[in-house]
């Protein structure tokens, strides 16, 4: 038989007579390339640059661009990274767009992260758009690593340290980060110590709730809870009075007596309200009264109106 069929087994005797093998190509064949190596490992796949969490880099012929690190968060837009910076916000890395057209608030910018020895990198427009998931970032990012979330007991001992009754605002079901940010607004201006939050359905601290609250963020502290109702339990067992806000309340929010008092208001999803255990749980359910004809306020503003009342009475005790 021609070519290498006078190798050892490379012919196979049958029934039908001699037959040339396949010299071990299928063998090897079935053999297999081993596992498949992660995404982060392979050259060629779009997340093996910048995997490892290094800085962003400037996007350069056969590079991909800048990136943010994995877990990280932006905050776009100079007005919100000025508050950011401002406040001193934990952050990584500022990130500017080449050639951009400076105004005074970038140039403040820069020397707030010059003063507190904030890497800056350039960028791209349209790294910038990937990195900050096409917001409007006016040509600068901050990049913040993951929220540090606070204990309930750090923010009752925030009230204890200022002297004041807690006033704590509990988010029921809230989903909207641009609510959450407007609430840490109306926190921060009406002496509110503290926002909780629960786990799983509903808003997280994120870059959107960073740059709606305009530097709220960074000095009204947040807690985040496995379980909302068994938290509001905890609460009242420490003597916390729990108000929960629903247009359906039975005590309006004005005149509240129970607003001196230590108080955690909780706030329910506008259409939805409050949940039932929520409701349960609360010593108290209030409304905002209302003339017109709206059913009910959106989240965040219903908070702030409650916040304004309570610290109205609050006042009125303190000059009593």
């Amino acid at each position: 038989m021609a070519g290498n069929s006078s190798r050892r087994g490379a012919v196979r005797k049958g029934k039908k007579g001699a037959t040339a093998g396949s010299g071990g190509v299928r063998r090897r064949g079935l053999e297999g390339k081993g596992p498949t190596p992660r995404a982060e490992d392979r050259p060629a796949h779009k997340k093996y640059a910048g995997a490892s969490g290094a800085p962003a880099r400037r996007g350069g012929p056969g590079g991909k661009g800048a990136r943010k690190s994995p877990g990280s968060d932006q905050v776009a837009g100079r007005n919100a990274v000025l508050e950011a910076l401002r406040e001193q916000v934990p952050a990584t890395q500022l990130t500017v767009m080449v050639r951009l057209d400076a105004d005074e608030r970038v140039g403040e910018i820069m020397r707030l992260a010059t003063a507190q020895d904030l890497p800056v990198t350039e960028a791209s427009r349209t790294d910038l758009d990937r990195m900050t998931d096409h917001a409007v970032h006016q040509g600068v990012a901050l990049t913040m690593p993951p929220y540090e979330y606070a204990e309930v007991d750090e923010l009752l001992r925030i009230a204890a340290d200022a002297f004041e009754p807690p006033l704590l605002i509990a988010l029921d079901g809230i989903t909207d980060p641009r609510n959450l940010g407007a609430v840490l607004r109306s926190a921060d201006a009406f002496g509110a110590h503290g926002v909780i939050l629960p786990e799983r359905r509903s808003v997280s601290m994120t870059a959107s709730v960073w740059k709606v609250a305009a530097g709220a963020a960074g000095r009204v502290r947040v807690a985040q809870v496995t379980n909302l109702n068994r938290t509001l339990t905890s609460l009242k067992d420490k003597g916390v009075f729990v108000l929960g806000l629903d247009a359906d309340g039975d005590v309006s929010t004005r005149g509240l007596e129970l607003g001196t008092q230590p108080t955690v208001l909780v706030i329910g999803a506008e259409g939805k309200g409050l949940s039932r255990l929520a409701r349960e749980i609360s010593d108290q359910v209030v409304s905002v009264p209302m003339a017109g004809r709206a059913e009910s306020l959106n989240a965040s503003v219903a908070a702030a109106i409650a916040l304004y009342e309570i610290s109205g009475v609050r006042a009125e005790q303190g000059r009593a």
